[in-house]
């Protein structure tokens, strides 16, 4: 199949935007909460859409009696906190469009979002963002940037103390006057390939995208006690989308800023449903195997996942032998059902998003009763234009167009898409813009194909393909996933474009190291540098690139790696706040272990 459209199955009218979805909720008499914020160290308070909507216009006549007009662009930087959600509404309530800026974004990646965006204002989290924020400014002399507010530690009551004398009629004449083509925000992509592009994303993008997308994942995450918690950046257009679609779904989301408490914030809040990047689900199984290897359970966990992986593959083929369903009902009381436990004992459903998941782990989540839905999609797309959804699922693909969207193959194989969820354009750049679009398809740079049933692969990014010396395509992708899924491994980067065969630089994962060592006769204060010269590190690394290189021909394989001794970070200018892979900056700053790679006699 080359090409697949799906129609919607929600009309949405014209003058709408995505304060409407707030307002029908707070006009619900249900009156759901659709917050929760920390009521002490394990105790959570509801907020309900009323008191939400009431906050949120109080916010909207500061944002008014400080001179915010119609249109305007006001940053937000901050990490995951209820106070994201609630000032990105304010914005809206009071007629401008968000700027999302990454917290942990350098000052220069704050003065190019700001000055590019031509942003009036920011809201920072803490003091120390603000500062930032007004360096970045200063540094670029940025005449339109005139105010800053913080939104911890009550700061935002100066916006409501403000407001107090800005009639409600004033509000309400704003929050109504935006339509579904109206741009809503502007955010800038991860910044793989060069300056971040701002990417124009309208109140239909949500609206429409939110609306559609319920059509066919009510039953996730929009089932009655349907909660969630939020713990990647709200910066980021994956955790923006699904904030949006919660309060179009009534949904109750909480929040978290930390992910090293990931665990004991699952265990307090209990979520019916999270979403997350395949990094999490790779930390959570790896986590547990590490667990079981050192209380002495390593076999039995080993073949505990063997049987989830088999049953949920069984399972998919709509058969499940009797005694594979027996072994499966054991395992289920001595392993899965601790695991689902530690993860707050009422999850059902995961949607995995940000890069490819892997079948082993799709699987393995599957079998112990976490039905993951794998979807895809990009900061121009709004997030989703694919996913997996109950009772359509096939593990290892990203899933169908969700209703509204399109998805066409092209000749070279890049992936198109077209629909609801796409952009309007990139802010300012219609240069870019008429690059982006032929004739109305956008192309989206990955490379994927469709299936028969029209569930979509993705294959590599289109960029990234490498060609060998020899004439030989290999995609990446396929290959760093595989190691990138090991315990012991944190990142991994395939390279060999114009040379005579692949090779991979590898780092190890700081936190699993130590646990790791020691069931393997290290000592667990070992550091990485000393165990990238270990010969049982060696050796376990080499037994992963092998598996991985199964999956390929013997010209795209792995010859060589090197275990490079500090992990690639977004301190070290190595990943995007999206946790992306900077290649280009991979390969410059390591370009010594690469020589000392190609150096050598070629490996057979």
């Amino acid at each position: 199949m080359q090409e697949i459209s799906v129609p919607a199955v929600v009309n949405i009218p014209e003058q709408s935007n995505c304060t409407d979805l707030l307002e029908r909720r707070a006009k619900d008499p249900a009156n759901l909460a659709l917050f929760a914020v920390r009521d002490g160290n394990d105790g959570w308070r509801d907020i309900h859409a009323a008191e939400f909507r009431d906050d949120v216009i109080a916010l909207a006549k500061g944002l008014i009696a400080s001179g915010i007009e119609p249109g305007d662009r006001i940053g937000i930087m901050s990490r995951t906190r209820y106070e994201w959600t609630l000032v990105d509404f304010a914005i809206w309530y009071a007629g401008a469009i968000s700027v999302p800026v990454y917290e942990t974004s350098s000052t220069s990646q704050v003065a190019w979002n700001l000055a590019d965006s031509g942003a009036v204002a920011i809201f920072g989290e803490s003091e120390a963002h603000l500062a930032t924020a007004r360096t970045a400014v200063e540094s670029e002399d940025l005449q339109t940037m005139k105010q800053f507010w913080k939104m911890a530690d009550a700061g935002l009551d100066v916006l409501r103390e403000a407001g107090r004398e800005v009639p409600a009629e004033e509000v309400e004449r704003r929050r109504s006057a935006a339509g579904l083509r109206d741009l809503a925000t502007i955010i800038y992509t991860s910044g793989t390939t060069g300056r971040p592009k701002g990417t124009e994303l309208t109140h239909g993008n949500f609206v429409e995208l939110s609306e559609n997308a319920l059509g066919v994942l009510a039953g996730a995450v929009a089932s009655e006690g349907a909660q969630t918690i939020m713990f990647l950046p709200l910066a980021h257009v994956f955790g923006r989308f699904i904030s949006i679609l919660n309060v179009a779904a009534g949904s109750r989301t909480g929040h978290t800023p930390d992910i090293k408490n990931l665990l004991a914030d699952f265990q307090s809040f209990k979520p019916t449903y999270i979403l997350a990047v395949p990094r999490v689900f790779e930390k959570v199984y790896n986590s547990a195997v590490l667990k079981a290897e050192s209380e002495g359970r390593g076999k039995i966990f080993g073949k505990a996942a063997e049987t989830a992986i088999e049953y949920s593959r069984a399972r998919q083929e709509g058969k499940i032998p009797f005694l594979l369903k027996l072994k499966h009902g054991i395992f289920d009381k001595l392993v899965y059902t601790k695991l689902r436990t530690a993860m707050g004992g009422q999850l059902e459903y995961a949607v995995s998003g940000g890069g490819p998941l892997g079948k082993r782990l799709g699987h393995f989540f599957y079998g112990v009763g976490i039905t993951v839905l794998e979807g895809y999609g990009l900061t121009e797309t709004t997030a989703p234009v694919t996913v997996n959804q109950p009772g359509q699922i096939k593990i290892g693909t990203v899933g169908r167009p969700l209703p509204g969207n399109a998805v066409r193959i092209a000749e070279d194989g890049e992936i198109l898409a077209k629909g609801v969820s796409v952009m309007r354009g990139y802010f300012r750049r219609d240069d870019l813009s008429s690059e982006a679009f032929v004739d109305g398809w956008f192309h989206t740079g990955d490379i994927g194909e469709l299936d028969e049933e029209g569930f979509l692969s993705i294959t590599g990014r289109k960029k990234e393909i490498i060609v060998t010396a020899g004439g030989k395509n290999v995609a990446p992708a396929q290959l760093e996933d595989q190691i990138r899924a090991d315990a012991l491994v944190s990142q991994c980067v395939v390279l060999g474009e114009g040379k005579p065969f692949i090779a991979a630089l590898i780092t190890l994962d700081e936190e699993a190291l130590p646990q790791w060592a020691a069931h393997h006769g290290l000592s667990a204060e070992i550091d990485v540098a000393a165990a990238a010269q270990e010969p049982v590190v060696l050796a376990a690394i080499q037994k992963v690139v092998d598996h991985a290189n199964e999956s390929v021909s013997h010209a795209e394989a792995i010859k060589s790696f090197r275990i490079v001794p500090t992990d690639f970070s977004e301190a070290s200018g190595h990943l995007t706040p999206s946790l992306k892979i900077k290649r280009a900056q991979v390969l410059k700053d390591f370009d010594a272990v690469i020589e000392d790679i190609y150096s050598a006699p070629k490996p057979v």
